[in-house]
């Protein structure tokens, strides 16, 4: 889930891998205003209102890390119909295996030979990497937010409509066509 940017991320809420406790630990975040036009500035929206996510981070096996929760946002938009300004609701649930970044390589490379297979098996998705021994939840929830953002926001009850001109009916792409056709049945 990693999107490109040319700055770094407008929202940061790391957590080492190594300090979450075996029972789990579970952060509930909020965007602050600079981190909020940031974002915003970034996705090119006109403004996010709100921006919240909450996380339950629990370690398995391996040095793997299971993380679930959820993204929620208030983002105010403009309407490709009418071009009046809009707000629209986001809530992405999130539930992401990351492991460290050695084990991730590793099987990329078994699902790349996989592939040179005929018919490859139905393969999960692979973990995320633990960059740095580090999860970075802000960034984690910025992701969800951002791929779940309407590129195409319409104002309720918005309709285009083509403007209709009723044309020649000789001056179509195919007028041409048909005055040969024409002019040969007369030879």
């Amino acid at each position: 889930m990693s999107r490109p940017t040319a700055g770094p991320d407008p929202w940061r809420v790391p957590i080492t891998v190594a300090h979450v406790p075996d029972t789990g630990l579970h952060r509930k975040l909020e965007a602050s205003a600079a981190e909020r036009q940031a974002m915003a500035e970034l996705a090119g929206l006109r403004e996010i209102l709100s921006a919240q996510a909450a996380f339950d981070v629990t370690p398995k096996s391996g040095g793997r890390v299971h993380v679930t929760g959820y993204a929620r946002a208030r983002v105010g938009q403009t309407c490709v119909v009418t071009l009046d300004p809009i707000e629209n609701e986001i809530d992405e649930e999130i539930d992401l295996m990351f492991a460290p970044e050695a084990e991730v390589r590793r099987l990329a490379d078994l699902i790349e030979e996989g592939q040179d297979n005929e018919e490859p098996p139905e393969i999960a998705d692979p973990p995320e990497a633990i960059v740095g021994g580090i999860i970075d939840l802000g960034r984690l929830a910025t992701d969800a937010l951002f791929l779940a953002i309407d590129p195409y926001p319409r104002k309720s009850g918005a309709v285009f409509e083509a403007e209709v001109t009723t044309s020649d009916p000789g001056d179509h792409p195919f007028a041409v066509l048909k005055a040969l056709q024409d002019k040969k049945k007369d030879e």
